[in-house]
């Protein structure tokens, strides 16, 4: 098993994430998926969390399973939401004993059942310093370049994000489309002195029923992407705005890789293709 603080330490990562599947349909396509992208060597994968008894067993199955059938190394998700600390306790002790090392520390959205309650820690800072106690972990928390939406301002923001990273190992981003938010987030934690690693996120626009979902997800799509997309789709209908798609998040991965990023963090959605093609196209793979 490998922590991903020691692999930022040597040299850039390139990660996947996947959600737990739900059904049966579900769980035959992220095998699939699994399957595609194993061979591509990734530095670990990540695997979400939504909440409760039913998505914790999901997600500690899934990174137990990785563990033992795969040579993939896994990170599990946990939340605050819907917990109290005694809980949050006992899941972090289960997953050390499965032999989990990595885990992404994340506050949660507010639960859809209201008779869950928030959680007994408001934050996910609390989570790492509970990680911390129980001890064995390699911690990444959340960032949102464009600043989350709960904060009333990005300075605000920033301030907090800092805080967090100062006791975490690591940063993923949710994703974003031009490289001026990472800089612009990265320099604003320096100027905040903090250096902790932070790793881009990277999610294509393959369709353009998506485009409006993706601001409520985290980061609105610039209009001149928009503009490609549509221009696309006037020229080859919905496989040319895949293809499109396709090519803005390389071109994003490639200036990122060319700035100096510690890697690059792929959000799935439990497919394989668009991150098969933007690995072939920046001519990544497998260490030899």
């Amino acid at each position: 098993m490998t922590r991903i603080a020691d692999l930022l330490a040597h040299g850039q990562t390139f990660s996947f994430e996947f959600f737990p599947p739900k059904n049966d349909a579900e769980h035959d396509t992220l095998v699939a998926t699994l399957r595609d992208l194993e061979p591509l060597g990734p530095s670990f994968v990540s695997v979400t969390y939504r909440g409760g008894a039913e998505s914790r067993k999901r997600t500690v199955d899934l990174v137990t399973g990785m563990l033992r059938a795969t040579s993939l190394v896994p990170m599990a998700h946990l939340i605050c939401v819907a917990h109290t600390r005694l809980e949050l306790a006992d899941i972090l002790v289960e997953l050390r004993k499965a032999g989990v090392e990595n885990l992404m520390a994340l506050g949660g959205d507010p639960p859809a059942d209201p008779t869950e309650g928030p959680g007994e820690l408001a934050h996910a800072s609390e989570l790492v310093e509970l990680a911390r106690a129980i001890g064995g972990f390699s911690i990444g928390v959340a960032a949102q370049p464009a600043g989350h939406p709960l904060s009333p301002d990005l300075v605000t923001d920033r301030d907090h994000l800092a805080a967090k990273l100062a006791l975490a190992d690591f940063g993923v981003t949710q994703f974003f489309f031009e490289a001026a938010d990472y800089s612009s987030l990265v320099d604003d934690l320096a100027q905040r002195g903090v250096t902790t690693p932070m790793l881009p996120g990277i999610m294509p626009v393959t369709n353009l029923s998506s485009v409006p979902r993706m601001a409520t997800m985290g980061a609105a799509v610039p209009p001149w992407m928009v503009e490609r997309l549509e221009a696309a789709d006037a020229r080859g209908g919905a496989e040319a705005v895949r293809h499109e798609g396709v090519a803005c998040a390389t071109e994003l991965c490639r200036e990122l890789l060319e700035a100096g990023v510690p890697g690059l963090h792929f959000y799935t959605l439990n497919r394989s293709s668009a991150t098969r093609e933007i690995y072939a196209s920046l001519g990544l793979g497998p260490p030899a």
